[in-house]
């Protein structure tokens, strides 16, 4: 019952507060206006980074009352860090000026740190020769897990080009996590899993197209940071060499996608966080192709990723 109650309450929060927070965002300017690289029809509230982040931990807070206060609170804190910074991004996209990225990544490594010293750390991985646990050193479970973190929170930002892509993206990962940890037996996971599908599919009934509401880089941050901290605490947590693909194959479109974006941005020597035309959703559009067919074509191998990784762990 639990779980059910998760999901209606962070569904109902997402859906009522959105279009409040919308009215507001608009009465204070607080919006996305189109530019040769953004071909959206006239300004669009920001605001919706704001609403998935409320209606995330109000349920959170409720059904993980007796969750250690280390790691809850840990979470809670990187991800509201997340969420500042997304906001005076936004706020700075919204007067038409660009945010410095140093400020941008010195948090983002701050949040991942906190979450990290709170206890949701990638220790190891048991060996499929010798069924034997393996501890990773410490150096090297901190790298991991700060890259993890710090990479899912960037490929989701970077995915989110287009109306309902990276909420489609983040829902599809997020019922991928939530199956995986029914199978794996993992309720904490689950629970952590279906109140991120219950935010995103709320602020989707907005966002998809033509979308009345962008999550802004507060809310494509914030989901990315959600959802790797739902794979370190969830499938690597069962460290299977099985299990640890779970994460990868449920977000492998924004990871593999993202990484030849990086390398072709690299390869023309422009700087790896210059915001251009390179994702996926781009040049799928360049080819001709609407933006209901992109989310849809995008949306489906990323299903397909999921389909395969749940198959995966029940063989």
């Amino acid at each position: 019952m639990k779980y059910l109650i998760a999901t209606i309450l962070s569904f109902s929060i997402v859906f009522i507060l959105t279009p409040i927070l919308m009215k507001v965002a608009l009465k204070y300017n607080f919006t996305d206006k189109p530019t040769k690289r953004k071909k959206h029809r006239g300004p669009i509230p920001l605001c919706g980074g704001i609403s998935m982040f409320i209606g995330f931990f109000i349920p959170y807070f409720i059904v993980f009352y007796d969750h250690p206060f280390k790691e809850k609170y840990g979470i809670f804190i990187g991800a509201l860090l997340i969420l500042i910074i997304g906001v005076v991004d936004d706020y700075y996209k919204s007067i038409g000026k660009e945010f410095a990225i140093i400020p941008r990544l010195i948090v983002q490594l701050l949040a991942a740190i906190i979450v990290y010293k709170s206890g949701v750390v990638f220790q190891g991985f048991t060996n499929p020769f010798t069924n034997t646990y393996v501890v990773l050193p410490t150096i090297i479970q901190f790298i991991l897990t700060i890259t993890w973190i710090f990479g899912v929170t960037t490929v989701i930002n970077w995915s989110d080009g287009m109306d309902g892509l990276a909420g489609g993206l983040s829902f599809i990962s997020a019922m991928t996590f939530a199956a995986s940890a029914v199978i794996l037996s993992q309720p904490p996971s689950l629970l952590f899993s279906l109140i991120t599908a219950g935010v995103v599919l709320a602020f989707l009934f907005y966002n998809r197209y033509p979308a009345k509401v962008f999550m802004g880089d507060s809310g494509a941050n914030f989901l990315g940071f959600i959802l790797s901290i739902i794979a370190l605490d969830g499938a690597f947590k069962a460290a299977t060499i099985l299990s640890l693909l779970i994460p990868i194959l449920a977000l492998a479109v924004p990871i593999f996608d993202n990484i030849f974006v990086i390398f072709k941005r690299f390869s023309e020597g422009k700087p790896i966080y210059q915001a251009d035309r390179s994702q996926l959703h781009y040049r799928l559009e360049a080819k001709g192709l609407n933006t209901k067919q992109v989310v849809s074509f995008i949306s489906a191998i990323s299903l397909v990723f999921s389909i395969i990784s749940i198959l995966m762990l029940l063989i």
